[in-house]
């Protein structure tokens, strides 16, 4: 059962950088479908970025396009989700997510607070 743990959220001014991880266990994540989501008070949950574990091919939210950037770590089996120019309407909940076949698999999500 593959089990996703993120981390790296927090509370940071605008124009500042945070760097989320989202550590994958009891399953590898090679060769999978792997997208960052977030939820704000009171709104949908909405598709951040999504990319592939064994292509270069990324997708970004527009957004978020130029600021946000999706990665994978096959060795350490970890998404990583580097965010710069941080916004106050990034502010989110921000979730991990695995598509493997007709499985979703989601992580519990880490906050982020961006401050004006």
């Amino acid at each position: 059962q593959l089990q996703l743990v993120e981390s790296g959220g927090g509370l940071v001014q605008s124009g500042g950088s945070l760097r989320l991880s989202c550590a994958a266990s009891g399953s590898s994540l090679d060769r999978y479908a792997v997208a960052w989501f977030r939820q704000a008070p009171g709104k949908e949950r909405e598709g951040v970025s999504c990319a592939t574990t064994r292509s270069d091919v990324t997708n970004y939210a527009d957004s978020v396009k130029g600021r946000f950037t999706i990665s994978t770590d096959n060795a350490k089996n970890t998404v990583y989700l580097q965010m710069s120019d941080l916004k106050p309407e990034d502010t989110a909940v921000y979730y991990c997510n695995v598509l493997r076949g007709w499985t979703t698999y989601w992580g519990q999500g880490t906050q982020v607070t961006v401050s004006s």
